[in-house]
């Protein structure tokens, strides 16, 4: 083959590149100001050739207003010897109106003896799908940003190999960190967290990658406050084939707190701030299933003649009344638990030895009378049936007991106790 041939082989075969990745020459010729664009570059604006008359500025016509600055600033600097080569990306418009994102690359070619530069050529490269990508990209994190900032989450990555961390300013916030403190300034994040779910928390973490459970804890924050916070981690493998751990954390104190408030409201009667009858007897049923435990005792309280105190000082005087009452029985069974059971009836589950409920009875007693009411001829009294725990006895029977003896109490004169082991033939004391 004549080289001649060989050498119109090689620039056809470039000329098919070139056609085929889309890219298009543009040629300036600096002495004369003449610039030849090639045919892929017409086509890739949707004209034809010829279409448009050549010249030096007909790229810088095509070009939005809003590049053309970078574009000319780009071309200059290289002329003036500040970088090897041409690299910009601007829009060029097309002959239907809209508008193509290329990247402009290219540079001096020639040069004349005084060594000035004398022609330049580049290419300008179809880069619309990479830039829509990139801006779908901008969107999803945009979104994601906003997401993130809507839920208050904050994100964090731990390298274990460097034993350095990143926080974003979320998670900086959450624990009381210095927002401009810079990554090897962080303490590790085992330093915050609280004492007691120390243990807990960083063997969930090092479990992660074995579960995707979400994680709670609580931490100590710089300022001294304790909060809860929730994260989910996951172990992310790297480009250079290293693990990183990457999670989210969550300040969850404000739901940590409603639920506990609404679990105290559903497991507390709202006037007096003592258990409710249902929360009394599962504790009780609780503590009836712990064979192991010390003996116990139920106390069955109910006031006497309270529907008086209402009748002469009014709901307001009853309702104080059972406040006061329910001030006492959480100081004499501090230990125990007690509630409400309705009305005017109350109870304690407390555990004590056999000889030592008819002195808690007692106490209880003398304390409630010493009690006043706004209803001033009405003195406050307490009746008291005693049920200490037998062996494998549930609930309902040792209530019933407590009752029994509680009933008997007032029968025999109000103001005193009565344990329940011992009616019919009950002991009364008066607590006189």
């Amino acid at each position: 083959m004549p080289i001649h041939e060989h050498g119109q082989l090689e620039v056809d075969a470039y000329l098919h590149g070139i056609v085929r990745a889309r890219l298009g020459v543009w040629d300036w010729n600096l002495v004369t100001g003449e610039c030849a664009y090639s045919a892929s570059w017409f086509a890739m604006l949707g004209y034809a050739p010829g279409e448009l008359e050549q010249s030096s500025d007909l790229w810088l016509e095509l070009t939005h207003p809003d590049d053309r600055a970078r574009a000319i600033e780009s071309g200059e600097r290289h002329l003036r010897g500040e970088t090897a080569e041409i690299e910009t990306e601007i829009r060029l418009q097309r002959k239907d109106g809209t508008w193509l994102w290329v990247l402009d690359r290219g540079g001096i070619i020639e040069r004349d003896s005084d060594g000035r530069p004398t022609r330049m050529v580049g290419v300008q490269a179809d880069i619309s799908r990479q830039k829509a990508a990139e801006q779908a990209l901008q969107q999803t994190n945009e979104r994601f940003r906003l997401a993130l900032a809507a839920s208050d989450v904050g994100i964090w990555e731990f390298d274990p190999v460097s034993q350095t961390s990143f926080w974003d300013a979320r998670t900086r916030e959450i624990f009381g960190v210095d927002p401009e403190l810079e990554a090897h300034q962080l303490q590790h994040w085992q330093n915050y967290l609280h004492p007691d779910d120390r243990e807990m928390a960083e063997g969930q973490h090092e479990a992660v990658g074995e579960t995707t459970d979400v994680i709670r804890y609580r931490i100590i924050r710089e300022d001294g406050m304790v909060r809860h916070v929730e994260t989910f981690a996951r172990l992310v493998e790297t480009p250079s084939m290293t693990k990183r751990l990457t999670g989210t954390i969550r300040d969850v104190t404000e739901d940590v707190e409603r639920r506990a408030a609404l679990k105290w409201a559903a497991e507390h009667d709202g006037l007096t701030g003592l258990l409710t009858r249902s929360t009394f007897e599962r504790r009780l049923s609780e503590r009836l299933d712990d064979r192991d435990g010390p003996p116990c005792a139920v106390f069955y309280i109910d006031i006497d003649h309270f529907k008086s105190i209402n009748d002469s000082g009014g709901h307001d005087a009853g309702d104080a009344a059972l406040r006061q009452i329910a001030d006492v029985l959480r100081w004499t069974a501090e230990s125990g638990h007690a509630a409400r059971l309705g009305g005017d009836e109350f109870a304690i589950l407390i555990d004590i030895r056999h000889e030592l409920v008819g002195m808690l009875a007692s106490k209880i007693i003398h304390a409630v009378r010493r009690l006043s009411t706004d209803a001033s001829d009405v003195a406050l009294s307490a009746s008291i049936g005693i049920a200490v725990a037998r062996p494998g006895e549930d609930v309902r029977s040792i209530l019933k007991r407590a009752d029994q003896a509680c009933y008997a109490a007032k029968r025999d004169g109000r103001g005193r106790w009565v344990i329940g082991d011992e009616v019919p033939a009950a002991r009364v004391n008066s607590a006189g």
